[in-house]
């Protein structure tokens, strides 16, 4: 019998020609028809695109499937975290076997004379709920008939009785915010279409404030509904009209002021509502005409703010201002240095409990938690920071929990072959206590080894690489590589456990990171250098961190699989262009890869939020130029590409299906090999897929497969 992979033909695209104009320049799109996602000609174009998909790589049906099982083995999946103390009551998710969604619980907390007894976590079953146990939101029961489920914002009013959440049942981020009665479990008759992530009370409870998201699923303004009122009577409370500006809140720590911040990745505003005083109107306090980067937390009982901000400072410093000292007028010069700018840390942020500044700062590419007294902040006074330290050379330490009566922090802590930690850390003396560490099932953690490593870009520039594998695997012979990649919006690729990974290493393959430029490992300039007009570094950094592997003899030069995915798929998309031969397979994952279409186009979803990331193409023919000489879809010139995977669903609104549908179609039409190029879309999913972590299992099994598969690794070592 003749396998399906070798007799199924790809679907055909209809070429129906449109021209792009801009900057006396023309670009003929055979594709942009795709575009049209209720056109049934469309649908029924992706749908074969998924018959031939799933042709294609149906003998990878039994290696995913395997995937899937080792997955699902090693996953403790009845399961809480560990309860974290809010307002009296201990909050905490339950997972269940065969169960695809969290339940949020809670207990009663109690109060004594014993504060370490107070804050200590009570001891909770996983298998048995206690006696006295609240459940809050049931996910399964919520997903009972949906095609996609995603919980959005969740808040809970001061007397803890209400709570307000949000559903997605589409996958396009565009939630219905429902208010539950915690006391007779039933709703409040207030329901709100339209909303966006971001949920508050008032103090007094009665008021909810969320967000809306524009035409362009730019969040722009901040509404306040009165329960019992209809929403069309809904308050606004700030609206920004700049199409490049993100809107977003938050409570102060003392949860009586709206804290306002409007921003892109290069500049910020900072507003603020005073919740208690009646009539209070919103007031600025850091203007975006300064241009400064920056987040502020108010000090509880003080008029004074903390600042984390850019203001001649690439890394980011700390400093302290009073009130009076903000506002449309404020001078950064004014305002006192708590921690200076470093070369060598980033300060990604702040928070604050009764006693201490808590900072998160990324030095040696990892982030890190530091702890400053308060007494004595801004003064000659001031105490040495405090640093917890840790057993792993490379690892991931961020807070999760500060508040302003919490006699200690809860840390969270990973890397790569440690799963998942839960401490706190008590402020008084700062001992550390381990709360959980996840458990999972067959594992042994010396049985793996990650090691770093530096690439050397043909500007001279060092890039670090994580490099993952099996302790026991022969590496003084070139092995199979998985090489990953992202590389934008500062975002770092930071240590981290992940259970599907073992399975790839298991197969003998070496998971390689490689953080190149554009990313937030090495600190702002390491962003700076990979944005923008500097963008190709993200490309060329990639493909020398490659060369490297081979040069150094790490990888087998005919067996290499490139990874990434939305930003990271532009990336798979320029290499597939820059340097096609070096890969046996790239896998594309919601991909960005019309870039230069999407960006030209501010009625798109977040085009014009992009253009602090990539350049103004509409306004600047320079940038118009660059873009078009690295975006995907316009450089599929006829050469044989290795096998691809693009992978994209259909109600994504951050990369949109028709990215990858149109660039899937031009490298079949242009490219000469004849390697199987495919598209998958999951037809009731968004930006990261189908829901559930079942679905999110199985897709991880389907990237893997393929991977495997190309490596010719379907066996365990």
């Amino acid at each position: 019998m003749t396998e399906p992979s070798l007799t199924a033909i790809p679907p055909r695209a209809v070429q129906s020609p449109t021209t792009r104009s801009f900057h006396d320049d023309d670009f003929i799109d055979n594709y942009e028809w795709l575009r049209e996602k209720s056109s049934p000609e469309v649908i029924d174009h992706l749908k074969a695109e998924n018959e031939y998909t799933d042709a294609v790589t149906s003998n990878q049906q039994p290696l995913r499937d395997e995937l899937f099982n080792e997955i699902k083995k090693r996953t403790v999946e009845t399961d809480l975290s560990v309860p974290v103390r809010r307002r009296g009551w201990w909050y905490f998710t339950r997972s269940a076997e065969g169960k695809p969604y969290t339940v949020q619980c809670r207990v009663k907390a109690n109060d004594s004379s014993d504060l370490v007894a107070d804050w200590t976590p009570p001891v909770i079953d996983p298998e048995h709920s206690l006696p006295a146990e609240e459940v809050l939101l049931d996910g399964n029961a919520l997903a009972e008939g949906q095609p996609f489920f995603s919980l959005g914002g969740m808040a809970l009013n001061e007397e803890a009785n209400l709570l307000a959440y949000c559903v997605d049942n589409a996958g396009d981020e565009r939630f219905t915010l429902y208010i539950k009665d915690l006391n007779t479990g039933e709703l409040l008759p207030d329901v709100i279409e339209g909303v966006f992530y971001g949920l508050a009370f008032s103090p007094d409870s009665s008021t909810v404030f969320y967000t809306v998201v524009d035409e362009t699923w730019r969040p722009h303004q901040i509404r306040a509904h009165r329960l019992g009122t209809d929403a069309s009577q809904d308050q606004l409370v700030f609206e920004e009209n700049d199409p490049g500006m993100w809107l977003g809140f938050e409570l102060s720590p003392d949860r009586k002021t709206l804290m306002i911040s409007s921003g892109n990745s290069e500049y910020s505003e900072s507003s603020m509502l005073d919740l208690v005083a009646q009539d209070a109107e919103v007031t600025v306090l850091v203007p975006r005409t300064l241009r400064v980067l920056h987040g502020i937390d108010l000090m509880p009982g003080t008029d004074q703010a903390l600042i984390t901000h850019d203001y001649q400072a690439p890394n980011n410093m700390v400093s302290l201002a009073s009130l009076d000292q903000l506002g449309q007028h404020t001078t950064p010069e004014q305002w006192q240095t708590v921690v200076a700018h470093e070369n060598t840390v980033k300060v990604e942020g702040t928070a604050l409990s009764g006693s201490h500044v808590i900072l998160s700062v990324r030095r040696d590419t990892c982030e890190r938690v530091q702890l400053l007294p308060l007494e004595g902040l801004g003064t000659e006074q001031q105490a040495s920071v405090i640093e917890p330290e840790f057993d792993d050379e490379l690892f991931t330490a961020s807070p999760t929990f500060a508040e302003p009566d919490a006699p200690l922090i809860r840390i969270s802590y990973t890397a790569d072959f440690t799963p998942a930690r839960v401490y706190d850390l008590w402020l008084e003396d700062q001992s550390l206590v381990l709360r959980k560490q996840t458990p999972v099932n067959d594992y042994d953690a010396s049985k793996y080894v990650s090691t770093r490593e530096w690439a050397t870009a043909a500007d001279g520039t060092k890039i670090p690489l994580t490099i993952m594998r099996r302790a026991d695997l022969d590496t003084s012979v070139p092995q199979p590589v998985l090489i990953y990649g992202y590389g934008s919006y500062e975002a770092s690729m930071d240590p981290g456990f992940g259970i599907p990974r073992l399975s790839v290493l298991d197969r003998g393959v070496v998971f390689v990171i490689a953080h190149v430029r554009g990313g937030g490992e090495l600190g702002r300039d390491w962003y700076l250098q990979g944005k923008k007009l500097h963008k190709k570094n993200t490309f060329t950094d990639f493909i020398d961190s490659t060369r490297y592997l081979i040069d150094a003899g790490w990888a087998d030069p005919h067996r290499i699989v490139a990874l990434g995915g939305s930003a990271g798929g532009l990336l798979m998309g320029a290499i597939a262009n820059m340097a096609p031969q070096l890969y046996t397979a790239i896998i594309a994952q919601v991909p960005f890869v019309d870039a230069l279409t999407s960006i030209l186009d501010p009625e798109l979803p977040l085009s014009a939020l992009e253009w602090e990331e990539w350049g103004n193409p509409i306004e600047s023919k320079e940038v118009y130029d660059y873009m078009k000489s690295y975006s995907p879809y316009e450089n599929v010139t006829a050469q044989a590409y290795p096998k691809i995977a693009a992978v994209t669903s259909l109600n994504d609104t951050r990369v949109l299906y028709v990215e990858p549908a149109k660039w899937v179609a031009k490298l079949r039409e242009v490219g000469t090999g004849d390697a199987p190029i495919v598209l998958k879309t999951e037809m009731d999913g968004g930006h990261g897929g189908a829901s559930g972590r079942y679905e999110s299992w199985k897709s991880r099994a389907w990237d893997y497969a393929f991977a495997l598969d190309a490596l010719g690794c379907t066996k365990l070592i």
